[in-house]
């Protein structure tokens, strides 16, 4: 039986742990005249929170099946690879609200729509693969955000209930598929802005993780 009043925390890593979704959105420009991508900024920020195979579909849609996606986004990885492989900036506050989370005993995981291979070489990279109690990454799940399966997962390597699960998002799809599993979304807004839809589906939104630290602090045991 899993305990009921188990309160545990779950991280998205892009836009969250690391300032990546900037990073990644550069190198999207940095090839676009290559391979002719029209407005690519434009589709870059719609794929912010999903995982490889949703991006396909959205990138394939945007382009109307003219561009060939695995050719660009191994472009875009080469870029992003060549750029800034080990020089990832953790965002500010990370490592105080992980310290703050071990100290109150409190249990955490890391979700990611980012393949599991990325995940794991990003975070030792910066030192923080041991931080974390699980690891999911987007391979791992069927179905990406903003369906709500990668949280679920989450909660079930926890064993917390959803309803006890707070959940740290920057993407608007993150945010989605938080509430969807009914747990406790926390928006950290990144490069995506605040609107009337997350407000509403968001519990709270905190500009820092510091503030994130300071909402929790009064709601975990």
């Amino acid at each position: 039986m899993i305990p009921q009043k188990t309160a545990a925390v779950i991280f998205d890593m892009d836009g969250i742990i690391f300032d990546t979704e900037r990073l990644y959105i550069e190198s999207w420009k940095a090839v676009a005249e290559e391979y002719d991508l029209r407005n690519v900024e434009e589709m870059a920020y719609r794929i912010i929170g999903v995982n490889d195979t949703m991006s396909k579909k959205i990138f394939t849609d945007y382009y109307q099946g003219t561009r060939d996606y695995d050719q660009c986004r191994q472009r875009v990885s080469e870029v992003f690879h060549s750029r800034y492989d080990g020089k990832i900036p953790v965002k500010p506050g990370v490592r105080e609200i992980l310290a703050f989370l071990k100290e109150k005993n409190v249990p955490f995981a890391l979700a990611s729509s980012t393949r599991i291979e990325t995940v794991q070489r990003e975070l030792k990279e910066a030192g923080l693969y041991q931080a974390f109690d699980h690891i999911i990454g987007g391979d791992m799940i069927k179905r990406s955000k903003p369906a709500p399966d990668i949280f679920l997962a989450a909660a079930e390597k926890l064993q917390a209930e959803p309803e006890n699960c707070y959940v740290l998002e920057d993407s608007h799809n993150g945010i989605r598929a938080a509430a969807a599993a009914h747990m406790h979304p926390i928006m950290v807004p990144d490069l995506l802005e605040v609107t009337k839809e997350m407000q509403e589906l968001a519990e709270t939104i905190c500009p820092t993780l510091y503030e994130a630290i300071d909402y929790l602090d009064g709601r975990l045991p």
